[in-house]
């Protein structure tokens, strides 16, 4: 059989943004003081992700024998395991894993993708008991692992798309099954996740656990943009154009100003600097609009330099709305410049975080779409400016 590419698989765990989250969830609503992900195969057990507040001695990479953990079982059964004090327990007194490890609390969920393909676990170990018979627990350890199994999906979804929108034969079919995924089969369980943490931050008693939970919900929606942009680029080169519903909007300054609040929630690490002055009355999609902004926020979050903040102002300059952002960081090379706002254009510059190269994409085709322009400029000295430009209050069909 082929070798398992297991730096693959933890490379596809340390590339979602809410693991450490669910893991410090994990350990809090458990009380228990190490939370892992494994990666469990018919003849591994690799830790993909790791919490460890008792030295239990395992990092990222690390290995144990197979046969030696519950996972090995829970692969075979794919069942939840519980038990709060394993030398009390009818069953778990004398199973070979607690005593192996000297464990006495012990919770492990399986996390099986959509095409039932059981990748591992999410577990929590400790080495004294642990109250664990709140129902409650099980139910958020088992959204947290559906997340992150929606997340393994999507990262497969957009690596196989990617990959297979370069034959141009197979392009047309493969857009079409393409936009039915991400419109239903990652769409739907996302917005599950969602409102579960919405349900779960709603009851929660304590301040840490509600930061924990809006963090989780935070990430859901960054995924949930992320699909709506593959989605947005999979509708435009199918020939409908990204959909747009303009309407006599008041508030757009507001819109502005939340979606910016998004951002810094989402990006607590980033400094922004605002000046918004955009009258009433502009013709638009606010939502769209939102979108551009979100997606010029997030370039520049990724690409520009922590230690200078990003400065965002948006008004009106005669018959037009201007929205510009400017960042610090590195120039963009001008060889990157003519490609910047082709869909799945990468830098070259190795000190610049890559992507999907969808976001610009986008946010140029909602300013061509408001019968607006997206232009850039970037020098070491004035940083790099994006600006979009689109008619305030005039109407077109």
């Amino acid at each position: 059989m082929p070798q398992t590419d297991f730096s693959s698989d933890l490379q596809a765990i340390g590339s979602i943004d809410a693991v450490p989250v669910i893991l410090s969830m994990v350990k809090h609503m458990t009380g228990m003081r190490f939370a892992a992900v494994a990666r469990v195969t018919e003849s591994k057990w690799i830790a993909c992700a790791v919490d460890d507040s008792i030295d239990f001695g395992l990092l990222p990479d690390g290995e144990l024998v197979l046969e030696s953990t519950i996972c090995h079982e829970i692969r075979q059964h794919h069942q939840p395991v519980i038990f709060g004090h394993a030398s009390q327990h009818p069953v778990f007194s004398s199973h070979h894993t607690p005593k192996t490890y000297g464990l006495e609390s012990y919770i492990s969920i399986p996390i099986i993708k959509a095409n039932g393909e059981f990748f591992g676990t999410l577990c929590a170990i400790d080495s004294v008991p642990a109250n664990l018979d709140d129902s409650a627990i099980e139910k958020t350890l088992t959204l947290f692992a559906q997340l992150i199994a929606m997340s393994l999906d999507t990262q497969g979804h957009l690596h196989a798309t990617k990959t297979a929108l370069a034959d141009a034969n197979e392009m047309g079919r493969l857009r079409e099954q393409f936009i039915a995924v991400l419109g239903h089969d990652l769409r739907t369980p996302l917005s599950a996740i969602r409102m579960s943490a919405d349900l779960l931050q709603s009851k929660a008693e304590d301040k840490r656990s509600r930061t924990l939970l809006s963090a989780i919900r935070t990430s859901s929606v960054r995924m949930g943009v992320l699909i709506e942009n593959i989605l947005d680029f999979a509708r435009g080169r199918l020939g409908s154009g990204i959909p747009v519903q303009r309407k006599l909007v008041d508030d757009l300054q507001q819109t502005l100003r939340q979606t910016l609040e998004e951002i810094q929630v989402a990006y607590p690490q980033a400094k922004f600097i605002d000046s918004l002055e955009v009258p009433a009355g502009v013709y638009c999609d606010p939502l769209r609009i939102s979108q551009l902004l979100s997606n010029l926020l997030g370039n520049a979050v990724t690409h520009g330099s922590t230690a200078e903040p990003i400065v965002l102002k948006a008004c009106a300059e005669g018959d037009e709305i201007v929205i510009s952002l400017t960042n610090q960081g590195t120039p963009i090379p001008p060889a990157l410049m003519p490609l910047l706002f082709e869909p799945f254009s990468r830098s070259e510059a190795g000190q610049r975080n890559e992507g999907l190269g969808l976001g610009l994409y986008i946010a140029g085709q909602i300013a061509n779409a408001h019968n607006g322009t997206l232009s850039v400029t970037s020098d070491s000295e004035a940083g790099t400016c994006f600006v979009a430009r689109f008619p305030a209050r005039f109407k077109w069909v």
